[in-house]
């Protein structure tokens, strides 16, 4: 698949696999995590530290929702999430469903341990919200016609949404060197980071990693993997300078991730599965072939 430059035009199939196929991965989400986030209605108002857009609650509860309320929250986000991902009314529809996500993720970091594993999927919700992504594959499409022709407002959004997702990994490495310094470059943070995750996993008997508990007795080895790490991110605006370069960096971006998963048993499935990269390719390509080869299924079969 060729990767487009930033902000270059783009057919507006391109988009709207983008919409499908993100909004898809955010309404699994929604669904695999309700029982978690319905488990927090148990929790005492102590617990209950309101943090970032939902930061005003404080002034208003004491603690957290009540499970009816969180039920029907819960209901309308993914109410709102099945009809963008079909493209019914997006123009309502994808807003209120991303500003609906950022408050459930929101909350679920009000209790006292902060997640950014949704933080990039959120700001891609929203800058798709911004845009026309269901004037293909969608119920809005069949309503009106549209041009088949390339559009920069259809490419402007891919460009956006990959210049977020390359400079989140961009601050990420700044802020290593910020508070972690010589002592991250040289291994030490980051040896000591895993091994006192795992040991706390240990302690508390969750899910923790063999592999980085055993790599944690070879202390030589977290000096390359801290150089390694730390030049994936800072160099990750060269994803943006040309095809190549992004296909490289999209590799090491899974790559690091995968080796995340494995050294500490933490799982950022967004980036990990690819969902995270899929505006530096083009995506429609695959989804177009696919549809050409049921539609050429079909008319063997009629004739």
């Amino acid at each position: 698949m060729r990767v487009p430059r930033l902000f270059e035009k783009a057919p507006r199939e391109r988009l709207a696999i983008l919409r499908i196929l993100t909004t898809g991965y955010a309404l699994g989400f929604l669904i695999g995590y309700t029982p978690n986030l319905l488990s927090l209605t148990h929790l005492g108002p102590a617990q209950f530290a309101p943090v970032g857009p939902v930061s005003w609650m404080g002034h208003f509860i004491e603690g957290p929702l009540s499970q009816g309320a969180l039920v029907a929250i819960l209901a309308l986000t993914a109410s709102t999430g099945f009809c963008a991902l079909f493209g019914v009314f997006y123009r309502f529809s994808g807003p209120i469903f991303a500003a609906l996500l950022l408050f459930i993720t929101s909350y679920r970091s009000s209790f006292g341990m902060i997640f950014h594993t949704e933080n990039l999927l959120v700001f891609h919700l929203g800058v798709l919200a911004l845009f026309p992504a269901a004037d293909a594959y969608s119920y809005d499409a069949g309503r009106r016609e549209r041009g088949d022709e390339p559009r920069l407002v259809y490419g402007a959004p891919l460009g956006l949404i990959s210049l977020l997702t390359v400079t989140s990994y961009l601050l990420a490495g700044i802020a290593k060197l910020r508070y972690g310094g010589a002592s991250w470059i040289d291994g030490e943070v980051l040896l000591s980071h895993i091994a006192w995750d795992n040991l706390r996993k240990l302690e508390l008997g969750s899910i923790h990693s063999p592999l980085g508990a055993l790599l944690c007795r070879f202390p030589s080895i977290f000096g390359p993997l801290a150089w390694l790490s730390l030049a994936f991110e800072l160099f990750a605006p060269l994803a943006l300078l040309g095809p190549r370069l992004a296909r490289i960096w999209v590799a090491s971006a899974i790559l690091f991730h995968l080796g995340v998963a494995l050294v500490m048993a933490i799982v950022f499935a967004y980036p990990l599965f690819g969902f995270a990269f899929l505006s530096f390719f083009s995506v429609e390509r695959p989804a177009r072939s696919i549809l050409e080869r049921f539609r050429a299924r079909r008319l063997v079969r009629a004739v």
